[in-house]
């Protein structure tokens, strides 16, 4: 299973996923970061971003960090690739 290294921004202005360079995806979201409720916005987000179901998605390392891990179940390394890369241009 391929995984997404990402650099989160809680209680941003905004929800937004993107720009990904050099290999790490950023991503806001408005939720804080108390009960996990920013960590389940960001697995919402990145789904919706790659085309993926949530349930997709594992929070692999970095609960309580701005920088985490998610695997991703259900494609392969070089379509997440394709994906993500398209996510550069934002």
């Amino acid at each position: 299973m391929p995984d997404i290294e990402l650099a989160v921004t809680a209680r941003a202005a905004a929800d937004r996923v993107g720009p990904f360079r050099d290999g790490v995806l950023r991503v806001r979201v408005t939720r804080p970061p108390a009960d996990g409720e920013a960590n389940r916005a960001v697995l919402r987000l990145v789904a919706r971003a790659i085309g993926v179901p949530t349930s997709r998605l594992t929070l692999a390392a970095g609960e309580r960090a701005r920088r985490k891990r998610i695997t991703v179940d259900g494609i392969d390394a070089a379509e997440l690739g394709r994906r993500l890369a398209a996510l550069a241009l934002d």
